[in-house]
Protein backbone atom coordinates (compact mmCIF):
# COMPACT_ATOMS: atom_id res chain seq x y z
CA UNK A 1 0.00 0.00 0.00
CA UNK A 2 1.17 3.53 -0.77
CA UNK A 3 1.84 6.10 1.88
CA UNK A 4 -1.37 7.80 2.98
CA UNK A 5 -1.61 11.44 1.95
CA UNK A 6 -1.41 13.88 4.83
CA UNK A 7 -4.13 16.45 5.25
CA UNK A 8 -3.14 19.82 3.80
CA UNK A 9 -4.25 22.83 5.80
CA UNK A 10 -3.57 26.42 4.83
CA UNK A 11 -3.13 28.99 7.58
CA UNK A 12 -4.08 32.56 6.75
CA UNK A 13 -2.89 34.72 9.61
CA UNK A 14 -3.33 38.42 10.14
CA UNK A 15 -4.98 41.08 12.23
CA UNK A 16 -7.86 41.33 9.69
CA UNK A 17 -8.62 44.85 10.85
CA UNK A 18 -10.66 44.77 8.66
CA UNK A 19 -10.51 41.68 6.48
CA UNK A 20 -10.67 42.57 2.77
CA UNK A 21 -10.78 41.00 -0.68
CA UNK A 22 -6.99 40.82 -0.87
CA UNK A 23 -6.98 38.34 2.02
CA UNK A 24 -9.81 36.31 0.52
CA UNK A 25 -8.38 36.15 -3.00
CA UNK A 26 -4.94 35.15 -1.73
CA UNK A 27 -6.43 32.38 0.42
CA UNK A 28 -8.54 31.09 -2.47
CA UNK A 29 -5.57 31.08 -4.86
CA UNK A 30 -3.48 29.15 -2.32
CA UNK A 31 -6.32 26.67 -1.81
CA UNK A 32 -6.60 25.94 -5.52
CA UNK A 33 -2.95 26.01 -6.53
CA UNK A 34 -1.66 23.80 -3.72
CA UNK A 35 -4.68 21.46 -3.48
CA UNK A 36 -5.35 22.31 0.16
CA UNK A 37 -8.14 20.60 2.07
CA UNK A 38 -9.06 23.78 3.90
CA UNK A 39 -7.77 27.25 4.74
CA UNK A 40 -8.01 28.31 8.37
CA UNK A 41 -8.23 32.05 9.00
CA UNK A 42 -6.26 32.74 12.16
CA UNK A 43 -6.79 36.26 13.55
CA UNK A 44 -3.81 37.32 15.64
CA UNK A 45 -4.50 37.82 19.31
CA UNK A 46 -1.89 40.26 20.63
CA UNK A 47 0.92 40.63 18.09
CA UNK A 48 3.91 42.51 19.57
CA UNK A 49 4.35 44.65 16.43
CA UNK A 50 0.83 46.11 16.84
CA UNK A 51 1.09 47.30 20.44
CA UNK A 52 0.07 50.87 21.16
CA UNK A 53 -2.34 51.20 18.24
CA UNK A 54 -5.69 52.69 19.21
CA UNK A 55 -7.57 52.92 15.90
CA UNK A 56 -8.43 49.25 15.50
CA UNK A 57 -11.36 46.96 16.13
CA UNK A 58 -11.81 44.93 19.30
CA UNK A 59 -10.94 41.22 19.20
CA UNK A 60 -14.57 40.10 19.09
CA UNK A 61 -15.25 42.55 16.25
CA UNK A 62 -12.34 41.24 14.21
CA UNK A 63 -13.55 37.69 14.76
CA UNK A 64 -17.06 38.59 13.66
CA UNK A 65 -15.78 40.33 10.51
CA UNK A 66 -13.83 37.22 9.53
CA UNK A 67 -16.87 35.03 10.18
CA UNK A 68 -18.98 37.24 7.93
CA UNK A 69 -16.33 37.38 5.19
CA UNK A 70 -15.80 33.61 4.89
CA UNK A 71 -19.42 32.59 5.40
CA UNK A 72 -20.61 30.58 2.42
CA UNK A 73 -17.16 29.25 1.46
CA UNK A 74 -17.10 25.57 2.55
CA UNK A 75 -13.29 25.30 2.52
CA UNK A 76 -12.67 28.41 4.65
CA UNK A 77 -12.80 28.08 8.44
CA UNK A 78 -12.10 30.32 11.42
CA UNK A 79 -9.57 29.40 14.12
CA UNK A 80 -9.47 31.49 17.32
CA UNK A 81 -6.28 29.75 18.56
CA UNK A 82 -4.36 33.00 19.07
CA UNK A 83 -7.33 34.89 20.47
CA UNK A 84 -7.52 32.46 23.39
CA UNK A 85 -3.88 32.99 24.34
CA UNK A 86 -2.77 35.46 27.01
CA UNK A 87 0.26 37.66 26.45
CA UNK A 88 1.86 38.17 23.06
CA UNK A 89 0.89 35.81 20.26
CA UNK A 90 3.67 34.40 18.10
CA UNK A 91 3.33 32.40 14.90
CA UNK A 92 6.10 30.09 16.09
CA UNK A 93 4.05 29.09 19.17
CA UNK A 94 0.87 28.64 17.15
CA UNK A 95 2.46 26.39 14.55
CA UNK A 96 4.17 24.31 17.24
CA UNK A 97 0.83 23.78 19.01
CA UNK A 98 -0.96 22.88 15.77
CA UNK A 99 1.69 20.38 14.68
CA UNK A 100 1.75 18.78 18.14
CA UNK A 101 -2.03 18.30 18.10
CA UNK A 102 -2.20 17.21 14.46
CA UNK A 103 0.94 15.29 13.45
CA UNK A 104 -0.92 13.86 10.44
CA UNK A 105 -1.35 17.34 8.91
CA UNK A 106 0.94 19.41 6.73
CA UNK A 107 0.52 23.13 7.36
CA UNK A 108 0.92 25.72 4.62
CA UNK A 109 1.41 29.18 6.10
CA UNK A 110 0.23 31.90 3.70
CA UNK A 111 2.10 35.22 3.82
CA UNK A 112 2.48 38.32 1.74
CA UNK A 113 5.72 39.43 0.14
CA UNK A 114 6.36 42.05 2.83
CA UNK A 115 6.12 39.40 5.55
CA UNK A 116 8.44 37.12 3.61
CA UNK A 117 11.06 39.86 3.40
CA UNK A 118 10.83 40.46 7.17
CA UNK A 119 10.57 36.82 8.28
CA UNK A 120 14.11 36.71 9.66
CA UNK A 121 13.02 39.34 12.23
CA UNK A 122 10.03 37.34 13.48
CA UNK A 123 10.05 35.40 16.73
CA UNK A 124 11.86 32.06 16.19
CA UNK A 125 11.83 31.89 12.38
CA UNK A 126 13.64 28.56 12.67
CA UNK A 127 10.60 27.03 14.39
CA UNK A 128 8.23 28.58 11.85
CA UNK A 129 10.20 27.11 8.94
CA UNK A 130 10.43 23.72 10.65
CA UNK A 131 6.69 23.43 11.20
CA UNK A 132 5.20 24.55 7.90
CA UNK A 133 5.58 25.11 4.20
CA UNK A 134 5.56 28.82 3.47
CA UNK A 135 3.34 30.04 0.65
CA UNK A 136 4.36 33.55 -0.34
CA UNK A 137 2.54 36.01 -2.56
CA UNK A 138 4.60 38.07 -4.95
CA UNK A 139 4.11 41.83 -5.22
CA UNK A 140 4.31 43.91 -8.38
CA UNK A 141 6.40 46.67 -6.79
CA UNK A 142 8.98 44.23 -5.42
CA UNK A 143 11.55 42.96 -7.95
CA UNK A 144 11.46 39.20 -8.53
CA UNK A 145 15.22 39.09 -7.88
CA UNK A 146 14.68 40.37 -4.32
CA UNK A 147 12.02 37.76 -3.60
CA UNK A 148 14.15 34.99 -5.09
CA UNK A 149 17.13 36.17 -3.06
CA UNK A 150 15.13 36.13 0.16
CA UNK A 151 13.80 32.65 -0.58
CA UNK A 152 17.36 31.40 -1.16
CA UNK A 153 18.55 33.11 2.06
CA UNK A 154 15.79 31.58 4.21
CA UNK A 155 16.30 28.16 2.67
CA UNK A 156 20.03 28.29 3.38
CA UNK A 157 19.65 29.62 6.94
CA UNK A 158 16.58 27.70 8.14
CA UNK A 159 15.95 25.00 5.56
CA UNK A 160 12.71 26.80 4.68
CA UNK A 161 10.42 25.28 2.07
CA UNK A 162 8.97 28.36 0.34
CA UNK A 163 6.67 28.31 -2.66
CA UNK A 164 5.21 31.25 -4.54
CA UNK A 165 1.46 31.69 -4.92
CA UNK A 166 0.46 32.83 -8.38
CA UNK A 167 -2.22 35.31 -7.35
CA UNK A 168 -3.09 38.82 -8.53
CA UNK A 169 -1.44 41.64 -6.62
CA UNK A 170 -4.33 43.41 -4.87
CA UNK A 171 -2.82 46.71 -3.82
CA UNK A 172 -4.94 47.47 -0.78
CA UNK A 173 -4.32 47.26 2.94
CA UNK A 174 -6.39 47.26 6.11
CA UNK A 175 -4.64 50.48 7.17
CA UNK A 176 -5.78 52.20 3.99
CA UNK A 177 -9.33 50.91 4.36
CA UNK A 178 -9.60 52.18 7.95
CA UNK A 179 -8.52 55.63 6.80
CA UNK A 180 -10.92 55.61 3.86
CA UNK A 181 -13.77 54.51 6.13
CA UNK A 182 -13.18 57.43 8.49
CA UNK A 183 -13.09 59.80 5.51
CA UNK A 184 -16.50 58.56 4.39
CA UNK A 185 -15.19 57.00 1.19
CA UNK A 186 -16.91 53.99 -0.33
CA UNK A 187 -15.40 50.60 0.49
CA UNK A 188 -17.77 48.72 -1.78
CA UNK A 189 -15.98 45.79 -3.49
CA UNK A 190 -12.93 46.23 -1.24
CA UNK A 191 -14.51 44.14 1.52
CA UNK A 192 -17.64 41.95 1.49
CA UNK A 193 -20.92 43.84 1.88
CA UNK A 194 -21.72 41.92 5.08
CA UNK A 195 -18.43 43.10 6.64
CA UNK A 196 -18.99 46.69 5.53
CA UNK A 197 -22.50 46.75 6.98
CA UNK A 198 -21.18 45.36 10.28
CA UNK A 199 -18.48 48.05 10.38
CA UNK A 200 -21.10 50.73 9.87
CA UNK A 201 -23.55 49.28 12.43
CA UNK A 202 -20.88 49.01 15.12
CA UNK A 203 -19.14 52.27 14.12
CA UNK A 204 -15.86 50.40 14.49
CA UNK A 205 -13.54 52.88 12.81
CA UNK A 206 -15.47 56.12 13.23
CA UNK A 207 -18.49 57.62 11.53
CA UNK A 208 -18.98 56.70 7.89
CA UNK A 209 -21.86 57.88 5.75
CA UNK A 210 -20.70 56.36 2.48
CA UNK A 211 -21.55 52.94 1.08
Amino acid sequence: MGKERKRRVGIMGGTFDPIHIGHLILAECAYEEFHLDTVQFLPSGNPPHKTGRTDGAADDERLEMVKLAIRGNPHFTLDAEEMRRTGYSYTSDTLTALRTRNPDTDYYFIIGADSLMALDEWNRPDIICRNCILLAAARDDLPASEIEGQIAFLHEKYGADIRLIHSPDIGISSTKLRAWFREGRSLRYYTPDSVLEYMKQKDIYGENTGL
